[in-house]
């Protein structure tokens, strides 16, 4: 039995918008699915996590370790500096705006597949953390890079229906 057979009827408006976002998409399957690792990953469900990490290496193939890679790296970085950018924007002190970060992220530069499905899976970690300095910086590198918009906002439909499946998943009996 997969962890999504284990919601309850109250989740199933979720379960199928997951499998209609997963299946008729703007989006290439890697991006699609990254997206949503690393949605899951920023959602903290680990039944989620496993769910869609054997979804990703089974649709892939082999390009899938790649895309799971850079899926959990983008969620860990951006669970980090998603706070301190967040911090600074709701302060909203010029003062801290001029303290530098000094906080280390060279995966960003160095990714296991294409850049732009990287900066695609830190969009969705950066909406689902709610921080709107890093929407902001990774949607204009995205659309700098030949995404649409429509493929940027399918990446945002993607990482609310995992992050609403993960609320379902944590409220489970």
């Amino acid at each position: 039995m997969t962890a999504l057979e284990t919601l309850p009827g109250y989740a199933r408006d979720l379960k199928l918008n997951l499998q209609a976002v997963l299946a008729d998409s703007p989006l290439e399957p890697a991006q699609r699915l990254g997206t949503a690792l690393a949605a899951a990953a920023a959602s903290r469900n680990p039944d989620l996590v496993r769910e869609l990490r054997g979804q990703v290496l089974e649709a892939l193939g082999t390009a899938g370790e790649a895309t799971a890679e850079d899926a959990l790296a983008a969620a860990a970085l951006m669970g980090m500096t998603n706070v301190v950018y967040r911090f600074r924007h709701l302060v909203g002190k010029e003062g801290y705006a001029q303290l530098p970060v000094r906080l280390r992220m060279n995966r960003i530069a160095r990714t296991a597949g294409p850049k732009l499905d990287f900066e695609l899976f830190c969009l969705a970690v950066s909406a689902v953390n709610g921080c709107e300095t890093c929407v902001r910086a990774h949607e204009a590198v995205l659309v700098e890079g030949g995404l649409s918009e429509a493929q940027v906002f399918e990446a945002a439909r993607i990482a609310a229906t995992v992050h609403g499946l993960a609320v379902a998943f944590d409220a489970r009996d």
